[in-house]
């Protein structure tokens, strides 16, 4: 039986990390270091020294590279206060698509690896991109589509490819590039992920594209292998099990999505809430008029239920399970239901929802692309049926 209820260590940390998300980054959220793909470097870098002073960065990797080695369970509760303010996964370091790259590294790469990568992206010294989307007729949701090649030259490997919609590659120091894999032989011996410095020769970012999101430092790009040549020592892992590993990364990343988002969520709630007790409308406030009064009971519901699918998730990973069973479940009700409280708390604002003076409407457009990435609804539902039918 999975108990919920919080020890005394962990409602210390949350406590300690809601005070942090109150006190230090709320008041930052109108500093005017930020672009339309998020906070500039610079302001990341004092959101990051913030964190470090509070002793809260990098919770989820390990005490031996500065984090404070938190399991599922304890990051479900710091994600989540984290994710009440929209730097507060900044600060924390715990953003896509670093905090997957990092345990993504933390799991895979050797002990060289994790010195030269994993140690200055969980100091937050560096970013990171993680490369395997690519255009249409490429790698998306089917990654066995992928087209980027790496084939084997003596002791190296010579990459050639584009890949589109990488996160944060605007500025990222590390690069993770996923490609489909040649022998020396010529025999196809499947994907491998290669580790490199994201300055390397032969890659380049040649487009950061216009999206609705602006929660993303660096933006999201498109971005060209041209004989990107890197040594063997370079391989993530092994030869060839590229998408293993990235089922490693993926299943606690969509985890790990859902409980920012929910943080975010609740934020628009609390403030559609306060709203609809002060606002008056036809003789009494907006609270008490049902129209609004069940949107604010659907926003609590749903908020709740989604805790429980993240906290059951989370115990299941901390089992041991790669719970891709259940970090698709989660993945598919939190990024719909989450999206559904951002919206009612919008619509209870009224006029005031859709400007800027609460942080709803960002909420409300950054929100929308969750229902995409990591696999999209439609996609989730797919894998869901398909065991269904196999019982």
């Amino acid at each position: 039986m999975i108990d919920f209820a919080l020890t005394p260590a962990e409602t210390e940390l949350r406590d300690r990390t809601a005070a942090f998300v109150r006190d230090e980054m709320i008041p930052r959220e109108r500093d005017p270091r930020q672009d339309e793909h998020g906070p500039t470097e610079e302001l990341r870098a004092e959101l990051v020294a913030a964190a470090r002073a509070a002793n809260l960065l990098s919770p989820h990797v390990g005490t031996e590279y500065g984090g404070l080695g938190l399991d599922h369970r304890g990051k479900a509760i710091v994600f989540e206060e984290a994710g009440y303010s929209t730097l507060g996964p900044f600060a924390l370091n715990i953003a896509a698509p670093d905090e997957g790259n990092m345990h993504l590294l933390e799991v895979v790469a050797d002990a060289d690896q994790k010195e030269r990568f994993l140690r200055p992206i969980a100091s937050g010294a560096a970013r990171s991109m993680f490369t395997m989307t690519e255009p249409d007729g490429g790698a998306g949701s089917d990654p066995s589509m992928m087209k980027t090649e790496a084939r084997q030259d003596g002791d190296d490997y010579v990459i050639n490819g584009r890949k589109w919609l990488i996160t944060g590659a605007l500025g990222a120091e590390v690069a993770i590039v996923m490609a489909r894999t040649f022998d020396a032989d010529g025999t196809d011996v499947g994907a491998t992920m290669f580790l490199t410095e994201a300055d390397a020769p032969g890659i380049e970012v040649t487009e950061v594209l216009d999206t609705m999101d602006s929660n993303a430092p660096g933006g999201h790009s498109v971005i060209d292998f041209e004989d990107l040549r890197l040594p063997a020592n370079s391989v993530l892992g092994e030869v060839g099990r590229g998408f293993r590993y990235a089922q490693v990364r993926l299943a606690p990343a969509r985890l790990t999505h859902c409980m920012r988002w929910l943080g975010a969520a609740r934020r628009c709630h609390d403030i559609a809430t306060e709203y609809a007790r002060t606002r008056q409308a036809f003789g009494k406030p907006l609270s008490e008029h049902e129209g609004v009064g069940f949107q604010l009971a659907d926003n609590l519901v749903e908020l709740h239920a989604c805790r429980l699918m993240i906290w059951h998730c989370a115990w299941v990973l901390d089992q041991g399970d790669q719970a891709r069973t259940e970090s698709s479940m989660a993945k598919l009700y939190c990024s719909e239901a989450l999206s559904r409280v951002v919206d009612r708390s919008l619509q209870i604002l009224g006029g005031t929802g859709i400007t800027d003076r609460t942080v709803v409407r960002k909420t409300y457009e950054d929100i929308r692309a969750f229902r995409i990435y990591d696999g999209p609804s439609e996609v989730h539902r797919w894998s869901l049926a398909r065991q269904v039918v196999k019982g």
